[in-house]
């Protein structure tokens, strides 16, 4: 199995909990006298199992990314933590450059007036190299992902 297939699976088994979850709140309780739509218990039992077969694949799919070689000087591990703090920065920075952007309109000169205190268009161009490093980084993570083999 490659790496993105073990990727896959993990989000499709996070998906079956999410809805096991739903399944089992709506039948744990019902009137006096009726019968749950489905059995709480067999659901219980199948989480259970998912959860299992989850947490095995997450150790393998952990195991694999710190023993592949990202470039000379870090794991696959050290680049997708990279990459998500280059992301997490990019959200950040957008967000202020998005606040900081807001015109708010005054309708006498009695009105505070508003100003920004911070360069927007130095942050939209930090926000633009973040995204492409973001996506230069994912591109060879994603790469790598198909060509690994999960240990």
């Amino acid at each position: 199995m490659k790496l993105a297939e073990a990727l896959i699976a993990r989000a499709d088994y996070q998906k079956r909990i999410q809805q096991l979850k739903k399944r089992i709140s709506v039948n744990v309780k019902t009137q006096e006298g009726e019968e749950p739509a489905e059995n709480p218990n067999a659901l219980l039992t199948e989480l259970s199992e998912i959860m299992s077969e989850l947490t095995d694949l997450i150790k393998r799919i952990n195991k694999t990314n710190c023993a592949i070689q990202f470039d000379e000087n870090r794991t696959l591990a050290d680049a997708l933590t990279e990459r998500d703090q280059i992301w997490e920065k990019r959200l950040i920075l957008a967000r202020v450059a998005e606040e900081a952007s807001v015109r708010n309109d005054r309708y006498s000169r009695t009105e505070i007036k508003m100003i920004s205190t911070v360069d927007v268009a130095t942050i939209q161009k930090q926000v633009d190299q973040l995204s492409k490093a973001f996506r230069e980084m994912d591109t060879t993570i994603q790469g790598l992902n198909w060509t690994t083999d999960l240990q």
